[in-house]
């Protein structure tokens, strides 16, 4: 799935479907929409998921939150595909337990109740029953914990998984099944018809600044927080359909827990839900809920967010992490609903749930949702369109259709991410020994993933390598710094690129890392 140019496309083609986004509801609608036959054509302004959908609490679930909400519906759908997606992405879905430490009789009760409701509405996808443990069964299950006070737990199973990959996997089975996907190609504008219905798009190449227009029967905007600035291109003067939410995570070493489950806080002072969740040897421990009036591809977590998250867990935490233990800090930024009345400051009360709407004759948008509900939503976006342009109507086949990488693994190696490609990667190595080289010593990354990600990834930076494609960026933001010279050269060698090529990589990736780095994205804002 090598990047494919602009150039190499037929400006007077005329689509059936553009999607403008290729973040989660993006590439679920692309691959959708060309797995019923139609031509359909992606474009990107980075990279895959540059956006909101790396930045997740990795959970596949139904949202036990929601359950407390009485969103008993919301749920039952989440959880119904929590089940195929994890039926249909098996090497990057996994179950996981977690646990939910109780420290008085009534909390047991409370979670015991709820959860047994949850896994009830689940029905056949039913990932594990909860139940309860004693305070001595709780400390050997999670060491971590804290011990004073504590009665027992509730122990119950979700999903976990790895957002970033399973965009890259939906990406590559959406080309394999015909879908053109063009990531650096930003939309400057929308064009229109004689009657004023909207027939396509005018976009940039990012990369060789190349500017070309693409002629489609409908598009979709499925930009996330970026959505209002495609609205605004149809219609200067459009309502704004979204506000951010910013969700923040850090990541701390996993010896904080100590253990295999994941810890779920269900009341945190500002009426959240917190989790520690382990992910890739680490521990990641979020998040926030924070209001922003403005959106960018780079937000930065506010220190008292960062505060926030770690006072809650040394709460929960036997022993107390400190901000010189935070490896890496995050950010990513919610397309809620934008208030109509009120002051809109309470982003935990607006329903997650997403939003499908004819913008304009010609435009569909789609917004808000969870990485969970991904494929519904996609499902959902193409029926409109179908009925919107009068498409030929042909029913949807996502619903067990297997994702790029997808099969039983092993669990003996940190491969196993790739799925079915592991054997890809191994095999590369074997041919050429130079590759099976560790990056870096602490960790098992290999010289042979880069390669393979760039020939067959779409990775076209050092930032897509080790942010979206080895994750290291989001697990310690020190070690992404010190890799990536490692990766520039690998990536220059590969991409026939020049040593000023190389230089300004390893800088523009040393500047965007600072920014996950506690200590210096702190100075970073406060000097902002």
């Amino acid at each position: 799935m090598e990047r494919l140019h602009q150039h190499h496309i037929a400006e007077e083609f005329v689509w059936d479907i553009i999607i403008i986004g290729g973040g989660a509801t993006g590439l679920g609608t692309a691959l959708d929409s060309t797995t019923r036959g139609f031509k359909t054509l992606l474009v990107e302004q980075s990279d895959f998921a540059k956006g909101t959908s790396s930045r997740s609490t990795k959970l596949v679930h139904g949202g036990v939150r929601y359950l407390a909400q009485g969103d008993i519906g919301l749920v039952k759908h989440a959880l119904r595909e929590r089940g195929l997606l994890q039926q249909n992405a098996k090497h990057l879905v996994h179950k996981e337990e977690f646990i939910i430490p109780c420290y008085d009789w009534f909390s047991v009760l409370k979670y015991l109740t709820g959860l047994t409701l949850y896994d009830w509405l689940a029905g056949k996808y039913s990932f594990g029953k909860s139940k309860y443990f004693s305070k001595k069964d709780t400390l050997l299950k999670m060491p971590g914990i804290k011990e004073k006070g504590l009665k027992g737990s509730i122990s119950y199973y979700d999903g976990k998984f790895d957002d970033a990959r399973l965009a890259i996997n939906i990406a590559q089975t959406a080309a394999e099944n015909g879908a053109t996907l063009l990531t650096y190609t930003k939309v400057t504008g929308l064009s229109k018809n004689t009657a004023g219905t909207v027939d396509g798009i005018e976009t940039e190449d990012t990369i060789t600044g190349k500017k070309a227009k693409f002629m489609c029967k409908v598009v979709i905007n499925a930009t996330g927080v970026f959505v209002d600035d495609i609205l605004h291109m149809n219609n200067p003067n459009s309502k704004k359909m979204v506000r951010p939410s910013q969700g923040v995570h850090v990541v701390l070493d996993k010896s904080f827990l100590n253990s295999e489950s994941a810890l779920m806080i269900p009341k945190t002072s500002d009426g959240r839900v917190l989790f520690a969740v382990p992910w890739h040897e680490h521990l990641l421990v979020g998040t926030t809920d924070t209001p922003l009036d403005e959106h960018s591809l780079e937000p930065r977590a506010l220190k008292e967010e960062v505060d926030f998250i770690m006072n809650t867990a040394t709460s929960y935490f036997s022993r107390k992490p400190l901000h010189t233990d935070i490896l890496s800090v995050f950010s990513g930024l919610r397309p809620l609903a934008a208030p109509t009345n009120g002051d809109g400051n309470s982003t935990k009360e607006i329903s997650r749930d997403h939003k499908l709407i004819v913008s304009a004759k010609g435009l569909i948008t789609i917004t808000g949702g969870k990485w969970t509900t991904y494929r519904r939503m996609a499902e959902e976006t193409v029926n409109l369109a179908i009925s919107h342009v009068g498409l030929e109507s042909k029913a949807c086949v996502t619903y067990n259709l297997s994702i790029h990488g997808s099969m039983e693994i092993k669990g003996d190696s940190h491969l196993d991410i790739y799925g079915s490609d592991r054997l890809n990667i191994e095999n590369l190595a074997t041919q050429h020994p130079e590759l099976a080289k560790k990056i870096h010593s602490n960790f098992p990354y290999t010289e042979a993933e880069v390669i393979w990600s760039a020939r067959n990834e779409m990775a076209e930076t050092v930032e897509d390598i080790l942010s979206r494609r080895l994750r290291i960026l989001f697990i310690d933001a020190q070690a992404a710094k010190d890799m990536a010279p490692t990766v520039a050269s690998l990536l220059a060698k590969e991409l026939n690129a020049d040593e000023n090529w190389k230089n300004n990589q390893i800088e523009t990736f040393n500047k965007l890392a600072d920014g996950y780095i506690y200590h210096l994205a702190n100075t970073i804002t406060e000097k902002a």
